[in-house]
């Protein structure tokens, strides 16, 4: 039996385990890199275990989320940044050079190599041929301290691709969006997607990172494209031609599961409010007025995108009612839409045009206004994730949008007469690297904390008992951005536990902070969720400050793959309703009692809890592999690991 392109990464990466679905192994990492919104913790925690240099052979720090310094914490956490990334050997890359997965596609990224990276988007280098995935700070961390990652094996899913695109009216965004329409969010949970097909070759390389970065949306393990004549084009302008390598599946490599996609019947689409799964074809919006429009983010901030862009806007004037936000992806993007003469364009036309980073997707600048509607080429429309709470955020390829700002609503790009230019990818793109300053050989160099930085809270170990209050009850998909909300006023104090977790489900409930204090001071809380609780972000923050709160353990019908980890790295129990219905039986403000905990965990990993003040049982699971007992047991992953590497 030939192998898939998953199976020949992994094999060339394995450390232990057998590459099957549900088994967990254990594989060497290439690349770590990190972005501020995580990177702070995830640098604390490196130093909290003990070491003075990182064990992974590339390292980079990113500054790109919180880039608005309007006082002196995120300057302080950019200049610990730096300093961190000096003494303990990775690159950095400066605020203002750029989004994260755009510059690591540019400038690091390769095919056959496995990358992990603080931010659920990592994903994005699977358009190299490469496996990228999504972590927590801390098991980032822990990698950089020469663990192995291990992760339970997802299945495989051949995504089999025929057909072109209909250019230029049709992008890869509206191939993403149209999985989403098919799959929903829940869609990719516990699974790998491959992409294949003769369709691949119609995509470039960052058409392809489009496609996998939204993967992250399916709720996706990570997504990957072969690495072909396409990806060896993008590497060779970028100056980095020798780090190519072929790579296909076997035709006869066997998949657990195939989707068939025809690109020729891909149409525009539109995710409407307030999810990314709420897909409908343009024509079925088109003439909705558009108050807000901005293109950009890690999803599609490329200089072939932005290109396409700017041939749009040539010449015209954006609608007197709509403001456009443009944020390029990186400062090459910047550089080179400045020497072909597009930025000017862009300017002329009344955009306004923010730095390279992610500014509105995560609410930091941009915000639209009350009960406005914003379209954005973007990857995420939660409820209130733009800074706005009565928002109304839309989804959908860069040329949708430049077309909504210029008619100021909603058209079929079809129906309109508009110049729009077929971009390729350039033979070479502008390279200057000055804004990446590479590991420093001096060991000697001090890491500068500000007076916002503090130590990374550390759980006990795991009680025999817990005796707790329900503190909230949840439906489905809840996001990382409810539990622990983004933006310019709370993400500042990322690397300030203490202060963040004043903000912990704020925008659900203001009164959850203090109840949650006063609980703590009686044995904890727990929290019940639905379907696929802690879908989203990757920030482990939606962790840690529960835990930090005395949260003990959150029940649920299901949970997102990252967030679920990160409650275990936090010594937080994640527990499974063995009957969905029990759910209806537990209410806000019920006392919660279970016993033998650490006899069951290290057996059938059954557990009964009893409603106290209802004196009614029902049974829970907590389907945790050897590696996530040990963490349960410790209190988390930054004790685990510091007693493998430091003994």
């Amino acid at each position: 039996m030939g192998k898939n392109i998953v199976q020949k990464i992994l094999e060339s990466h394995l450390v232990y385990g057998e590459i099957k679905p549900g088994n967990l192994i254990g594989v060497r990492v290439d690349e770590v890199y990190t972005q501020d919104a995580t990177g702070t913790m995830t640098w604390l925690e490196f130093e909290a275990i003990g070491l003075d240099r990182v064990k992974v052979p590339l390292a980079v720090s990113y500054v790109d989320h919180n880039m608005l310094q309007s006082n002196f914490m995120n300057a302080d956490d950019h200049l610990f940044l730096r300093t961190a990334a000096a003494k303990f050997g990775a690159y950095f890359s400066r605020p203002g050079n750029g989004i994260c997965h755009q510059v690591n596609l540019e400038r690091f990224a390769a095919p056959g190599i496995i990358a992990l990276g603080t931010d659920s988007h990592t994903p994005t280098g699977g358009g190299m041929g490469m496996i990228s995935i999504g972590v927590g700070g801390l098991e980032a961390a822990s990698v950089m301290a020469g663990m192995p990652f291990e992760f339970t094996m997802p299945k495989i899913v051949r995504v089999n691709l025929r057909g072109k695109l209909h250019r230029p009216y049709v992008t890869a965004m509206d191939v993403i969006l149209t999985l989403l329409k098919m799959l929903t969010v829940k869609g990719g949970v516990g699974k790998i997607f491959e992409y294949g097909g003769p369709g691949v070759k119609d995509l470039s390389l960052t058409e392809r990172a489009t496609i996998t970065n939204m993967g992250a949306e399916l709720g996706a393990t990570t997504s990957i494209f072969p690495s072909d004549e396409n990806t060896l084009k993008f590497l060779k302008a970028q100056g980095r031609g020798h780090q190519w390598i072929e790579l296909q599946a076997d035709d006869d490599a066997d998949y657990d599961e195939i989707i068939e996609l025809d690109l020729s019947a891909v149409e525009p689409m539109i995710a409407q409010p307030h999810s990314p799964d709420n897909v409908v074809s343009i024509r079925e919006l088109k003439g909705t007025k558009i108050d807000q429009v901005c293109i950009g983010s890690c999803t599609n901030s490329s200089y072939k995108i932005m290109k396409t862009v700017a041939s749009i806007l040539r010449g015209k004037t954006i609608h007197p009612e709509v403001t456009l936000f443009i944020n390029p992806g990186s400062k090459q993007v910047y550089e080179m839409l400045t020497k072909d003469g597009s930025l000017e364009s862009i300017v002329s036309s009344g955009a306004r045009i923010l730095e390279s980073a992610c500014g509105p997707c995560i609410g930091m600048g941009g915000a639209p206004g009350s009960g406005q509607k914003s379209m954005r080429s973007y990857n995420r429309n939660f409820k209130g994730r733009s800074g706005t709470k009565d928002a109304f955020v839309y989804l959908a390829s860069p040329v949708i949008c430049a077309l909504a700002a210029l008619y100021g609503m909603i058209v079929d790009p079809f129906e309109v007469n508009s110049d729009i230019e077929i971009v390729d990818e350039p033979e070479s793109f502008f390279v200057n690297d000055n804004m990446i300053i590479p590991p420093q050989k001096d060991r000697n160099i001090e890491i500068i904390k500000g007076p916002n930085i503090k130590e990374v809270p550390v759980k006990d170990p795991l009680e025999n008992m817990i005796k707790a209050q329900v503190l909230l009850k949840l439906g489905d998909n809840i996001t990382t951005d409810d539990i622990l909300p983004a933006g310019s006023q709370i993400l500042p104090y990322r690397s300030n536990i203490p202060m963040i977790a004043t903000f912990t489900f704020k925008n659900i409930d203001e009164t959850f902070y203090e109840r949650a204090i006063s609980a703590k001071n009686r044995g904890g809380g727990v929290i019940v969720g639905g379907e696929n609780y802690g879908q989203g972000s990757s920030r482990e923050h939606a962790a840690i400050a529960p835990m930090y709160l005395g949260i003990k353990a959150v029940l649920a019908k299901s949970f997102a793959r990252i967030h679920r980890s990160n409650l275990i790295n936090f010594g937080i129990i994640p527990l499974l309703f063995s009957d969905p219905s029990d759910y209806e039986k537990v209410q806000q403000g019920d006392l919660l009692e279970i016993d033998n905990i650490l006899e069951n965990i290290k057996g059938e990993q059954n557990y009964e809890i009893r409603i106290v003040n209802k004196n009614i049982s029902f049974r829970v699971l907590s389907n945790l592999n050897s590696k996530e007992i040990e963490l349960i047991l410790q209190g988390g992953l930054l004790p685990y690991v510091k007693k493998k590497v430091l003994g």
